[in-house]
C-alpha cells in the first residue's frame, strides 16, 4: 500500500498532532490505530517524516517489555506518562517508542519516507537513522512536542495485519505485531 504526497503538499498541510488521551488507551490498541499516522522529528529547520506502517507492541507482564521487571534507568521514560518517547539503543542502533500506559509501549518498526527522507526506514533502526531520531535529543521528550509528533495521516489503511513479533526471543509467539498489508 502506498501512501504519498509531494512535498509541496505536505507543506500546504495542517498537521493535526495527536493528542496524549491517543495514547492513554489499551497498548495493543494504540500500536493497531498508529498505522497510517505520520511520524514526525524536526532537525533544525527542516522537518523529517513516514507514514507508519508496522508497530508492535509491549505490554505488562510481557517478558519481551524492557519494564517487565520494573523500572530502571534505562526504561525510565517508559513511566513518563502516555504519549512521551522511549528512545533506546540496541546494537548501537536506535529504537523509537511510543509511551502508553506505565511501563507498555509501542515500538515504531517501519515507515513509508514523506518528507525530506532519503534513506530506507523497513525497520526500527533504520527508521530512527533516517529521521534523526536518538536517545540524547528524543528519548522522555513528548510525542506532541515540537521536535518530535505524531499527526493524523491523509489516508486510512485498507488492510491490517497482526502476527507474531520478530526481533525477540521471550513473548516471540505474542499476536502484538500490527502492520500495513
Amino acid at each position: 500500500m502506498t501512501f504519498c504526497k509531494n512535498s509541496q503538499e505536505l507543506r500546504r498541510t495542517h498537521f493535526h498532532i495527536l493528542p496524549t488521551s491517543f495514547y492513554d488507551r489499551p497498548t495493543a490498541l494504540v500500536a493497531r490505530d498508529l498505522l497510517g499516522k505520520v511520524l514526525r522529528v524536526r532537525d533544525s529547520k527542516i522537518w523529517r517524516s513516514g507514514i507508519i506502517l508496522e508497530t508492535e507492541a509491549y505490554v505488562a507482564n510481557d517478558p519481551a517489555n524492557h519494564a517487565f521487571r520494573g523500572r530502571t534507568n534505562r526504561n525510565q521514560s517508559m513511566f513518563k506518562g502516555p504519549s512521551t518517547a522511549y528512545v533506546y539503543s540496541i546494537h548501537q542502533v536506535y529504537c523509537v517508542n511510543a509511551v502508553t500506559r506505565p511501563g507498555e509501549a509501542v515500538l515504531i518498526r517501519s515507515l513509508q519516507p514523506k518528507e525530506n527522507v532519503t534513506l530506507p526506514c523497513e525497520g526500527p533502526g533504520k527508521l530512527c537513522r533516517a529521521l534523526g531520531i536518538t536517545k540524547l535529543k528524543h528519548d522522555g521528550q513528548p510525542l506532541t512536542g515540537t521536535d518530535i509528533q505524531v499527526v493524523e495521516g491523509n489516508e486510512v489503511p485498507v488492510k491490517i495485519t497482526v502476527s507474531r513479533r520478530v526481533g525477540v526471543t521471550k513473548g516471540k509467539n505474542m499476536l502484538l505485531r500490527f502492520n500495513i498489508s
